[in-house]
This record gives C-alpha cells, structure tokens and sequence, in this order.
C-alpha cells in the first residue's frame, strides 16, 4: 500500500465557496443547539452545497483541500489564515470552485444515477491540474498492492472473519482478561502535525462503550466523547468559526461508537455488520489481513491487523459527503501489557485537513471513572495564566 508523502492541509475551510458570517456572531452562538445546523444557517453566500450541515461543509473544505494538495490560502486571500472573517473577500477561485462542484454533481447525476461516484480527487490527485498524459514509468513499474475502496464480498481463500477476530482477542490476552476490563484511564501527550510542542492528555473509558479523550493547549481544552448514545467534538475558537461544542451525526457519531467499542474489544463482533475479508496485502513494509464490517447506515469501516501478531494496527472510516467520501485513518502501535492485557501507548489519526499523535504514559485499568466525565464538554476557554 502506497501511503504517499506527509501533506499539511491548513484546515478544512480552506479551498473555496464561502463568505463566512462574522466571526464575533458565530462564535456567540456556538455550543447553543444540539441539532447539528446547515451551512446557510453558518455561511452567508452558499450556493452549490445548500441543504449540508456546517459540518459536511467544512469537511468538504478538506476534501479540496487533499485533492489539489492545496491550503486555506489557496483559494482564500492570504489574510484568511488568521482571520476568520477574511474568508468573505471575494477570490476567482471560489467561482472556479462552484463551476467544479456543479460539474461534478451533473457527471454524477446524469451518468451514476446520482451516486458521487465522482468527485475532485477522481481528476486532480493531489494536482490543482489534471492530469492528461499516461506516465509511462509508472506503467511499467510494478504496482503496490491495491488497498481496496470497499470489500463488497469475501475473497477466495481469505480466512473466515471469526478467525481473524479470535486470533486478535488471543493476542491481545484472552477474551477472560479482556473481560475483566471494565474501565481505564490514562495520561500522556498528544502533538499536532508539524507542531513543535506536545500537550497533555487525559484518557477515560467506560465498558461497554463510553470513552473520553480530553487534549489540553494553550488555547484551551479540545475534547472528543462519547457517552454510549451521543457523541461531542468540543475545540477552541481557533480550531472552528461555530459550535466550538459540535454534536456528532450520521458517520462522524458511528465512528465515535467504533471507537468507543474498541476501547473494549472482547465485544468487535458485535460493533459493525456484514463483516467480509479482503486478500492479504502489505503495508509499509508489514503484511495485513484486511477485514471490513458495516455501520447502522451502511457506510463500510476497514480494520487492519497484522498478519503476525493478529494486532489491530489501522481503522480506516469514512465519512459521506454531497461529493463523495473522506477518510480518517487511526494508526495504533506500541502495544504494552497492563494487568494482563496489551493496549496501544501509541496512535497517530490522520484525516484531510489534519493529523494528532498521541503517546500514552500512563494507564490504570478498573479504576472508578466519573460518569461526568463522558457528559457533553463546556465551551473551551483560554487557560488563565498562573
């Protein structure tokens, strides 16, 4: 599997379409409503993406943003990247950019029966050109091992998925210690991509499917729970122009509860569907058996283990937009055993406009965990000086 070169995509709301509402507005009105609001509601100006969530807005941000290897500034003036409110100075590119989107919407449309079987990175891949003239080394060179979109049936001769499972909660300590977790909390550090400094973090999870991650900054406190039904992604005003307190929908709350349940794996049957198993293939350098299930809507999630250890080492996850859909991928390594059971100390989670690493240095398990600790987080504030 080719994974390519690290890129620094400088947010989500780089790349086109909008001019944002003012600043001081939005952000006084964030964290207010727990249903998940639309871009006309956040953005003044939408016009080819009316009728997403802010949310699906942004992301599709992102999805530009991967697909031309591009940033913020590539399609805003310069003065955006630190000024929310620059985002609604007029630039050529966000007309370029609407003229895209309703082309790829008719192409979708008229030739796919409306399913985004086509978007952005299908021409452009990581070009803000297209690319129209075969590379001929790249023809006959040999090609990686093709890390699949989608599994849509069992491969032939590909292990049954029990198997694949029994050999990862084997590995892991046995499904009797891992039944034994009830619950866990951590500290460690977390570092942004490209990001000289490292944070503290703290780590609470709850059986069966609780869990909190809570990163500390300079600019306040960024946290991701879910509380067995709802999920929150809280982040400082530098991180979002609206609902700093962002409730979780659709693909985005699925994946919170993937997460979640994998915090206690002796249950991975139970947390996706129509599970299927690909061929074996290589990454970096490591062979892994890909095994996918899917989500309550349908959407497939990819869990990699290697084919050694029978670790889980990746989580590839989707979320659907108007254009298509846009990965997050979470690394896990550094497997160490606490009271019997081994558990990742580290993981590194990689989306389209953003990368986190995290490290753990401490892990105490079946300690009691505060209920309120997986309640929707406050605003977060600036840290006062000491």
């Amino acid at each position: 599997m080719k994974l390519g070169s690290r890129r620094r995509f400088v947010g989500a709301v780089g790349a086109a379409l909008v001019c944002l509402v003012s600043a001081a507005s939005v952000r006084g009105q964030a964290g207010q409503a727990e249903r998940p609001r639309m871009a006309e509601e956040v953005f003044m100006d939408v016009r080819v993406l009316k009728g997403t969530t802010a949310k699906q807005f942004m992301d599709t941000m992102g999805l530009f943003a991967a697909s031309l290897n591009a940033n913020c500034t590539s399609c805003h003036v310069e003065e955006s990247g630190g000024d929310w409110s620059r985002y609604a100075d007029d630039h050529p590119s966000k007309t370029t950019a609407r003229q895209m989107v309703e082309m790829v919407t008719a192409i979708n449309r008229t030739y796919f029966w409306g399913r985004p079987v086509v978007n952005c990175y299908s021409c452009h891949r990581f070009g803000t050109r297209p690319k129209l003239i075969p590379n001929i080394a790249e023809l006959y060179s040999v090609p990686p091992d093709e890390d699949p979109d989608e599994i849509l049936r069992q491969a032939p001769g590909a292990p049954p998925v029990d198997q694949v499972f029994d050999k990862y909660i084997q590995a892991l300590g046995g499904a009797a210690r891992l039944a034994g977790i009830t619950s866990y909390a951590g500290r460690g550090t977390y570092k942004a991509f490209d990001d000289a400094l490292v944070y503290p973090l703290d780590l609470y999870a709850k059986a069966p499917n609780q869990r909190a991650t809570i990163m500390h900054g300079a600019r306040g406190d960024r946290a991701m729970v879910y509380d067995g039904r709802v999920a929150w992604d809280a982040v400082p005003d530098t991180d979002r122009p609206f609902d700093l307190v962002l409730p979780l929908e659709g693909d985005d709350l699925h994946a919170a509860r993937l997460e979640a349940e994998l915090s206690f794996p002796g249950r991975i049957k139970q947390a996706l569907v129509a599970w299927r198993v690909a061929s074996p293939i290589t990454v970096e350098g490591r062979d892994v058996q890909v095994v996918q299930g899917t989500n309550a809507a349908g959407a497939p999630m990819k869990l990699y283990f290697d084919d050694e250890s029978g670790l889980l080492v990746r989580v590839l996850r989707y979320t659907t937009l108007p254009l298509g859909r846009i990965p997050t991928q979470i690394d896990y390594s550094d497997y160490r055993e606490v009271s019997g059971v081994k558990f990742p100390f580290h993981w590194r989670m990689r989306w389209t406009d953003g990368e986190l690493e995290f490290d753990l240095t401490e892990l105490r398990v079946n300690v009691p965990v505060d209920a309120a600790r997986f309640g929707k987080p406050a605003v977060p504030v600036v840290p006062t000086a000491k």
